[in-house]
């Protein structure tokens, strides 16, 4: 199952590269921060996800997937809409 999800988790990136050279995209250096942590923490809380139910904690599973998930989408959609509103003024 863990090989599945880091060939996942390569493909999503190999796609993103592809997408930021082929529309020539540049990000701030914040921007990529915000962004590399919010992927991290998403990535990190499927890990954990994934693990607490195959241990047969199921609400040990949920609250993480509240506790760190949420703050992970927070942190892309931030990184989005920086990127976004910054490219649409250019």
């Amino acid at each position: 199952m863990w090989f599945i999800f880091g060939l996942v988790l390569g493909l999503v990136l190999l796609g993103f590269v592809w997408l930021v050279v082929a529309k020539k995209l540049i990000f701030t250096w914040y921007e990529w921060l915000v962004g590399i942590v919010g992927f991290a923490l998403l990535a990190f809380t499927l890990q954990n996800f994934f693990g607490s139910f195959s241990e047969m904690e199921p609400q040990a599973a949920w609250m993480f997937l509240l506790i760190t998930g949420l703050p992970s989408l927070l942190l892309l959609a931030v990184a989005w809409r920086l990127s976004a509103s910054r490219m649409k003024k250019a």
